[in-house]
């Protein structure tokens, strides 16, 4: 079986979308029966896939997208371009890593796209007027051409359910992302000389629904307290975004500049090293599709103290320490945290459904039920509809 996964997104640091990229094409390759995975980005991702890709499996070959970073570009490249390099590499699957425009008749295989959340719809302020309507347009041509929908969780799926008519809902299935629970730590310390001050980590774009005003307004709150010392770090790991210069203005007017430290682009082996090292994990989001940095810190036996939404309780179960979202919930927020940083328990992490064979099984379950409904097409040379598989297992 040869896969072309395309990632041809805006980014140039490891983002959600570049990680789930890599882990996806790591997750398939591992497995015999799978000839070739064709990993497609833009020249501006290099860097990006290479570090991620570092030991990279013989089956895996990453190829550069003609295209440029803008938007016109990289939606005309998908719509043209695709089809053109999955007729070139005769590729069995075509899997998008995100939904972007697809010509659905210009493929002669079948296709799927990843689908993240729908953020479109719930956090328009994510993308700015009128542009969210753009978005969705896309959204929806997108979900209606391909032959099947992958959701990163059933949370994802659920939202699914309620905004979009069946016909879409139908070719949609859940599998979780795929995490590497085996990564390596950096041996040095990253931190520079205020190390070993306790610090506080919160893994989160600068993005509306992200939520990072109330963690800044919880260390505050935690410092001016004596909960946490003076001298507590807040690490936010994520790239620049639409709330950028807002949060930097909060962290100003909040008197924090010492204390909280804007990150991004950091390699996987220093972000390991903030998991292991930090007070605990803090996760504030309004909402998500899936909560990555939930489960790597938990591969590292890291405190969370997380937002109690869908997403999260999904894949968090009992491991995590949750805190509604209500009218005073940094009150609540730094009453967890005062009792997550006092509990010495051990809490094991269930995090199989998210290594990468499990999750490579899975996939190639989903695509090998479409190879065998393309060769049955129904009149007119459309294929027959697949089933959706068991939702998140193989």
């Amino acid at each position: 079986m040869k896969v072309l996964l395309a990632a041809v997104s805006s980014s140039s640091r490891p983002d959600g979308i570049i990680r789930h990229a890599a882990n996806v094409a790591h997750a398939i390759a591992l497995h015999a029966n799978v000839e070739r995975v064709d990993l497609v980005f833009g020249t501006w991702q290099r860097d990006a896939f290479t570090s991620l890709l570092e030991s990279k499996e013989d089956r895996i070959t990453l190829t550069t997208a003609q295209a440029r970073n803008t938007s016109f570009s990289r939606n005309y490249w998908h719509w043209t371009g695709l089809p053109q390099l999955a007729a070139a590499f005769e590729s069995d699957i075509v899997h998008m890593a995100y939904p972007a425009p697809i010509h659905k008749r210009a493929f002669r295989r079948p296709t799927v796209v990843t689908l993240h959340d729908l953020y479109p719809y719930d956090i328009p302020a994510n993308f700015g007027y009128p542009r969210v309507f753009v978005n969705r347009i896309i959204l929806q041509q997108c979900l209606r051409a391909v032959d099947s929908i992958a959701c990163v969780s059933d949370s994802t799926m659920q939202r699914l359910e309620v905004d979009l008519p069946t016909s879409i809902v139908e070719k949609a299935t859940t599998i979780y992302n795929s995490v590497n629970s085996g990564k390596p730590v950096a041996s040095k310390n990253p931190c520079g000389g205020w190390y070993p001050d306790p610090f506080l980590l919160c893994v989160a774009q600068h993005r509306r629904n992200k939520n990072l005003p109330l963690a800044i307004h919880l260390l505050r709150r935690l410092i001016d307290s004596a909960d946490v010392p003076h001298n507590t770090r807040l690490l936010i790991v994520g790239t620049d975004g639409p709330e950028t210069a807002a949060i930097k203005r909060l962290i100003r007017k909040s008197a924090l500049e010492a204390n909280v430290l804007l990150l991004q682009g950091v390699s996987d082996e220093t972000l390991n090293w903030y998991y292991s090292h930090c007070e605990l994990l803090i996760a504030t989001s309004t909402i998500e599709g899936f909560g990555l940095p939930i489960v790597e810190a938990m591969h590292h036996r890291c405190r969370v103290v997380c937002s109690d939404i869908p997403a999260f309780r999904e894949v968090g179960g009992s491991y995590c320490d949750y805190v509604p979202l209500g009218d005073d919930a940094v009150a609540a927020f730094a009453k967890a945290i005062r009792t997550a940083l006092k509990d010495k328990r051990f809490r094991a992490a269930e995090t199989d459904q998210f290594s990468p064979p499990r999750v490579g099984c899975t996939y190639l379950n989903l695509y090998s039920g479409l190879l065998q409904a393309a060769e049955q097409h129904s009149p007119g040379g459309r294929q027959a509809p697949v089933p959706a598989l068991e939702r998140g297992r193989p």
